[in-house]
């Protein structure tokens, strides 16, 4: 049985709070050795302020020069993007960290805006936290290669494989008086495809 957001919220439109309120830990085994989750994998400050200065030199590059270009850059920065390597599979990672990189670099901070905007009245919504706009941004990327990807399966995909950061985000939401589980539900949806257009927009 596939999980989706209709685990975490009741079918009655009651937010289900004997599941949302687990713990976010888990348990390797039995002898109490318990451990954090982990939702995103982050790159280091450095890394990331190197990576986003190649990603916004090639902006406008097509795909192929973009692609030329990177290669060239991972020669360069050799010793760097071993370091990072070396720091994000410590750290639990098991992915390829060097398409990862990639993609950050193609469909984050490429696109990613460094000018500061100036705050707006706004009408009152739901606040989605970062943590999962992060997490979302992460799975799309690791996904958008695949032929068969699109943001209806993408999102069930993303709902299986992070059940307790969706936990804790409907509950913040649920704390900040928003109990309406159909809103909610149709917000995070709405989120996850809206990440996945503005990361596929050429």
């Amino acid at each position: 049985m596939s999980i989706n957001i209709d685990t975490i919220i009741n079918t009655n439109n009651n937010i289900n709070i004997n599941t949302i309120n687990k713990p976010i830990i888990t348990n390797n085994n039995n002898n109490n050795n318990n451990k954090i989750t982990t939702f995103r994998f982050k790159f280091s400050d450095e890394f990331i302020t190197e990576l986003s200065q190649f990603a916004k030199i090639h902006q406008f590059d097509d795909r192929h020069a973009f692609k030329d270009a990177w290669n060239t850059w991972v020669e360069d920065n050799e010793e760097l993007v071993n370091i990072e390597t070396r720091n994000l599979i410590n750290n639990g990672y098991d992915g390829d960290v060097l398409d990862k990189m990639f993609k950050s670099a193609r469909y984050y901070f490429r696109k990613k805006s460094t000018e500061k905007k100036a705050p707006v009245t706004r009408r009152t919504y739901i606040n989605v936290d970062k943590q999962l706009l992060d997490a979302m941004d992460e799975h799309i990327m690791d996904n958008i290669d695949d032929e068969d990807y699109q943001p209806k399966n993408g999102f069930a995909d993303f709902c299986q494989n992070n059940l307790e950061l969706l936990k804790e985000v409907v509950n913040q939401i649920c704390q900040s008086g928003i109990k309406d589980a159909r809103e909610i539900e149709d917000k995070i949806k709405k989120t996850y495809k809206n990440r996945y257009f503005v990361l596929v927009k050429k």
